[in-house]
Formats: structure tokens, C-alpha cells, sequence
């Protein structure tokens, strides 16, 4: 298995030269730069123009590709024109929060999906399959926006159960329990509306797997040996069909990381989502192009997590 992971690793190197070609080209074709916005009618053009120059902006853009790539290896991923300060710490600033909405994300997503998916193939046709299963097609047919933006006003601004904005009250020194509690706090409802968001795969895959685990011929004799039926469920059929569920764990983590770009910016949460989406309005190219390709890259990482995962949690299973 080992010498598999090395295998794709490297395979992952030219999926990353290639993905940031397209991602630098795209980044370059947005209409104006990071200083269009200074312009005013009292700004001097050759100011501006100078700019541009010591930015580089005016070389081809295959040169400033080669100087960006060059950099980036040494990790140095150029320096924030809004925000005035290295890329590499602004995003390590942001990561850390969305690392943590996303950890919170998962955890309740699972703790919503797993009972919803179990009793749903166990009552297979009953009036609570057909309830968890119209739950299903309603959270995958709603925008995340659409339900980010219900859960905001209802449990935001009528309710008032939760803050609105942020990521943590300033009134708390950081490192206290008060702090903490905070941090948890601001995160509980975006955290929720992603997991709400992201609870159909689980749902319907683990509902799938008990329904075709009820008809296996093990079960089958487990039952005809008198074996009562929680325990037929308990040590066989649900062990069985929460096995590949831990397969889902890479490719969930990338789906929130990707749908935080929405949830951030709707909930003013401060993480790398709201960033792409503030350095997009002010074409911050070098932190556009930073964002998109760690987001490439976590894609890639989710994908040979999952494989490495089901490869532990089942035997028979090997990746190749």
C-alpha cells in the first residue's frame, strides 16, 4: 500500500503544474488589476503605471507564471496587494478558522446522517423512510445559500440564539475558556448549515447499504438461527454498512471546504472562503491564484484520503 501512496503522490505533482497553468491563465483574464480601484480623477496614470511595473504586472504572462512558480517553491506566494502583508500569512491566519468550521462541520453532519441513514433503511418504506427521504431530496435540492440565508435570519436575526457575524467576541483574551466557548459559539450555526447541506450522500449511501445488507445471505441465517433482530442489525448489518461511510470522509472534507466559500461570506465568518471571495471583488491575483490551487490541492489530498481510509477500515479492500 505504501509504495500506492507514493505512486499517487507523485502523480499529484504534474495535476498541480497543470492546474496552476489554468488557474494563473484564468486569474490573468478577470478585467482590470489590484490597482484599477485606486483610480480617481485626481490619480496621476504614470503613478499607477508605475505600480504595474514594479509589480510586474507588465511583463508577458508566461514570465510572471515562471516567477510565481519559482517563488511558490521556495514558499514565497507573493505579497497581498489589499491586505499589504506575505499571502502565506494571511491564509495561515484564515485556515486555521476554516479548519475548524470544517472539523465542527463533520462532526455534526455525521451525528445527523448516521441516524437518519440507519433508521431509514431499517424501516424501509414505512412513513419515517419516506420522511427521511424527502428530508434528503429537499437539503440536495436547495441552494446553499438559499439555506444558509433562512438559517441566518431565523436563528440570527429573529431568534437571536446565535451571533451573526465574526468568529469570536473581542471582549475575551485569547487562549481563556471564555475565548474558546466563543470560538465554538460563532461557528455552531454555519457549522450546522453546511452539515445540513452535506448530509444526502451519507444519508441515502448508508441507507442503500443497509437495505442490500438486509438480503445477504449471512443475515438471512442469522435470522433463521433465532438471532434476535437488534442484535442481527447491531453486529452485522449496520458494522458492515458504516464501514464504507469512513470513505466519505476525505471527499466530505473537501465538498465543506469548497461550500465554506458561500457559508463564510453569507455568515461575515473570517476564512480562506470569504477571502477568495473579498480578493475576487479587489483581483487580488496572488492570493486568488494561492487559494485556488490549496483548494486543488485538498481536493487531490481528499481523494487519496478516502482510498487510504476504506483501505483500513476493510481488509478485502486495497487500493491500487
Amino acid at each position: 500500500m505504501w509504495k500506492t501512496i507514493v505512486r499517487r503522490v507523485l502523480i499529484m505533482i504534474p495535476q498541480l503544474f497543470v492546474l496552476s497553468l489554468l488557474i494563473f491563465i484564468m486569474a490573468k483574464q478577470l478585467p482590470g488589476d489590484p490597482f484599477t480601484g485606486l483610480l480617481t480623477p485626481d490619480t496621476d496614470p504614470n503613478r499607477i503605471e508605475e505600480l504595474r511595473e514594479l509589480a510586474g504586472l507588465n511583463d508577458p504572462w508566461y514570465v510572471q507564471y515562471v516567477n510565481w512558480i519559482v517563488n511558490a517553491a521556495q514558499g514565497d506566494l507573493g505579497k497581498s496587494y489589499t491586505y499589504k502583508i506575505k499571502v502565506s500569512t494571511l491564509i495561515g491566519e484564515r485556515a486555521l478558522n476554516t479548519f475548524w468550521l470544517s472539523l465542527v462541520s463533520v462532526i455534526i453532519l455525521y451525528l445527523i446522517a448516521i441516524p437518519l441513514g440507519v433508521l431509514a433503511g431499517r424501516y424501509q418504506d414505512t412513513f419515517l423512510d419516506k420522511i427521511v427521504v424527502f428530508y434528503s431530496f429537499v437539503t440536495y435540492a436547495i441552494p446553499t445559500f438559499v439555506l444558509a440565508l433562512i438559517f441566518l435570519f431565523i436563528f440570527g436575526y429573529q431568534l437571536h440564539w446565535f451571533p451573526t457575524v465574526g468568529s469570536v467576541d473581542i471582549k475575551y483574551d485569547s487562549g481563556t475558556v471564555g475565548y474558546l466557548w466563543s470560538k465554538l459559539y460563532h461557528m455552531l450555526l454555519p457549522a450546522f448549515t453546511t452539515a445540513v447541506l452535506g448530509t444526502t450522500a451519507v444519508v441515502q449511501y448508508l441507507r442503500s447499504e443497509i437495505i442490500d445488507a438486509k438480503s445477504l445471505d449471512y443475515v438471512r441465517t442469522a435470522r433463521s438461527k433465532g438471532i434476535p433482530v437488534n442484535k442481527v442489525y447491531s453486529r452485522h448489518i449496520f458494522r458492515n454498512s458504516l464501514l464504507p461511510i469512513a470513505a466519505f470522509l476525505g471527499f466530505t472534507i473537501t465538498g465543506l471546504l469548497a461550500g465554506s466559500i458561500f457559508i463564510e461570506t453569507i455568515f461575515g465568518y473570517p476564512g480562506m472562503g470569504q477571502l477568495f471571495i473579498s480578493s475576487l471583488v479587489s483581483r487580488d491575483y496572488s492570493v486568488i491564484t494561492a487559494l485556488v490551487m490549496l483548494f486543488g490541492f485538498l481536493a487531490l489530498l481528499g481523494s487519496l484520503l478516502s482510498d487510504i481510509i476504506m483501505s483500513i477500515v476493510d481488509p478485502r479492500i486495497r487500493i491500487e
